[in-house]
């Protein structure tokens, strides 16, 4: 294998200098940035496990805007709320684009959903009813005691196994729940406490978005697409698609059996379905679309709750200060029950601004998902060509001591005395991005959000295991799109005196 891969090489070697030379490329404009080799440019100096780190680095040597060379792919990464909003607002119709990715096309049927969708008629028309139908106020209203009682059941499981010296994993606990609530609320089914069902699908959930954080060489050096086969990338993909597209059909056939019983409350698949029967949209809504949502929703709504949960828990058990104010906020409340619901945490505005400042720390994705320019323009005094690629690095942005006082500190107070807000009008708090592709899931994530950590505050006191103090809870994340922290989160949970 090794003297083939050496011999293809060698034959490829002329044949790629000619080609180089003849596609060459140029920085744009003369935005400065770090000095690539021929080929495949800056490629070789990026670890994907921490690009918002290293992104963060360059920024300081290269400043709030800056180039790269991806191969033949152009890109910028940009690190300030100021240039950001030129991004995001200002010339928001020309970044709505996303650069194609081999691995999220396959994964998403081509790219037929929201999140990874180019900018076009079919993306509208699919947010559009996405937000009406899916997103609204009214549906994620509708869901609420699915999440209670998933909530109840969570809290209940802590409480059987209560005891001074048997720590919870938090971590496995929340992705757990996180999982359960949105299969439940996207297709009625639960995947808690199945056996080796459970396994699987946590398995197949986990290979999903180890693969959507992959680099494959077809996107950047096309001519050497052939690399990502000889990786083993490609069976893994058809693997984990076909994996995923048998269980959509699974239930997208019993959704479609007439002698299926259920009670009134819609899912979401229901509602896609029905969608996709009253011919809502100006084009063919097909199975393929169906299922491509069913994934923005399951993957990304999984990942995003489970970790700023465990996130917030990380942050609050290494700040005692602010784990004291948030329980007393919750607990001096007149509401006196076994589980809080959603109507109870309406008013605790120090939880609402632990979420903020967690968000602000450890948001789920820090370099957002990339954009594409659809045409020429300006940013940050630079000209910008069409299809280059544009980072967002709002890991960096909300840590910009310019902006934020003390920014390493996790500090909620900050968000007390002003209306800075994640909902995409302030760019220096932008975790779920901004402008035409902001995220349309913010009202789901954060009614889970508010509702698990109001809970697990509420019903428990929290301390870390015998022998452990606050500076040993490290704050290390794994690679992928969203940022999980790398080791598990495992705290003693005490019954309130």
């Amino acid at each position: 294998m090794l003297s083939l891969l050496v011999l293809l090489v060698l034959c490829l070697t002329l044949p790629l200098i000619v080609f180089f030379h003849k596609h060459r490329t140029i920085r744009p404009h003369h935005i400065p940035g770090p000095k690539g080799l021929p080929i495949i440019g800056n490629l070789h100096q990026l670890d994907i496990s921490n690009l918002y780190l290293q992104f963060s680095q360059f920024s300081k040597i290269y400043g709030p805007i800056f180039s790269l060379q991806l191969g033949l792919r152009q890109a910028i990464v940009v690190s300030s709320a100021e240039i950001a909003k030129e991004v995001l607002k200002n010339n928001d119709l020309v970044f709505s684009n996303r650069p194609v990715s081999y691995g999220q096309k396959i994964l998403t049927y081509n790219a037929s959903e929201i999140v990874f969708s180019p900018y076009n008629e079919l993306w509208r028309e699919i947010k559009k009813n996405c937000v009406v139908h899916i997103f609204s106020s009214k549906r994620v209203s509708s869901y609420s005691s699915i999440r209670k009682f998933e909530v109840k059941k969570m809290i209940q499981k802590i409480y059987e196994h209560i005891d001074s010296s048997v720590y919870t994993n938090l971590s496995e606990l929340l992705i757990s729940l996180s999982s359960t609530i949105i299969c439940r609320i996207a297709f009625r089914r639960s995947y808690e406490d199945n056996g080796i069902e459970t396994s699987k699908f946590h398995d197949m959930l986990h290979e999903f978005q180890a693969l959507l954080a992959e680099c494959y060489f077809c996107d950047y050096i096309p001519f050497m697409g052939w690399i990502d086969k000889l990786r083993g990338l490609h069976g893994r993909l058809e693997r984990n698609f076909k994996e995923f597209d048998e269980l959509y059909q699974e239930i997208i056939d019993e959704h479609l059996d007439p002698n299926r019983q259920h009670d009134d409350d819609e899912d979401i698949v229901d509602v896609l379905l029905q969608l996709k029967k009253s011919r809502s949209f100006s084009f063919d809504l097909t199975f393929d679309h169906v299922k491509g949502v069913i994934t923005d929703i399951l993957v990304a709504a999984t990942d995003t709750t489970s970790a700023t949960s465990v996130w917030a828990m990380t942050a609050l058990i290494k700040n005692p200060r602010v784990m004291k104010i948030v329980q007393e906020e919750i607990r001096s409340s007149r509401v006196k029950k076994y589980i809080l619901d959603e109507d109870d945490i309406r008013n605790f505005p120090y939880l609402k601004a632990v979420i903020k400042e967690t968000l602000r720390l450890y948001l789920p994705a820090p370099l957002l998902v990339p954009r594409e320019s659809s045409e020429k323009c300006t940013i940050g005094g630079y000209q910008i060509p069409a299809r280059t690629i544009v980072y967002v690095n709002a890991w960096t942005l909300q840590r910009d001591p310019n902006i934020w006082k003390n920014p390493e500190e996790f500090y909620p107070e900050r968000f007390l005395d002003n209306s800075i807000n994640f909902l995409g009008q302030d760019f220096e708090l932008i975790p779920f991005g901004a402008g035409r592709r902001i995220c349309p899931g913010i009202p789901m994530a954060v009614a889970s959000l508010e509702l698990i950590l109001a809970n697990l505050l509420y019903s428990f006191d929290w301390k870390l295991p015998d022998g452990l103090l606050k500076e040993d809870i490290d704050t290390e994340m794994l690679p992928g799109i969203t940022q999980h922290k790398k080791n598990p989160l495992c705290l003693v949970a005490k019954i309130p005196m």
